[in-house]
């Protein structure tokens, strides 16, 4: 199952994180989002002590959002060892597609 992160969490699950951590910046109200929703629980299931899979919303980690410069929803930026590596703007991509990124990073 996907982490909820905070800001508050945020620096334990993803910055310090051992594994490789796909963020997904979301908002309750955004439809792609609520799209792209399933397919990162199923990831997160498939990749489960490999990497991590964690959802911030916008709306409750608005210094989150201002950090790495949110500009439009779903963003999904890759870390690895504190850094973001890669990222995708919005909900047109496969969970085959997210998976080969996540392994690339592992």
């Amino acid at each position: 199952m996907a982490i909820t992160v905070t800001e508050a969490n945020f620096q334990s699950e993803v910055i310090d994180s051992t594994q490789p951590v796909l963020v997904d910046f979301w908002a309750e109200w955004c439809g792609p989002c609520k799209m792209i929703g399933p397919i990162l629980e199923q990831l997160s299931g498939e990749m489960d002590g490999h990497a991590k899979v964690a959802k911030v919303n916008v709306d409750d980690a608005r210094e989150l959002a201002v950090k790495y410069n949110v500009r439009s929803i779903p963003l999904l930026l890759f870390f690895k060892n504190g850094e973001v590596k890669d990222q995708i703007v919005g909900a047109n991509v496969t969970k085959e597609q997210l998976k080969a990124k996540l392994l690339a990073l592992t």
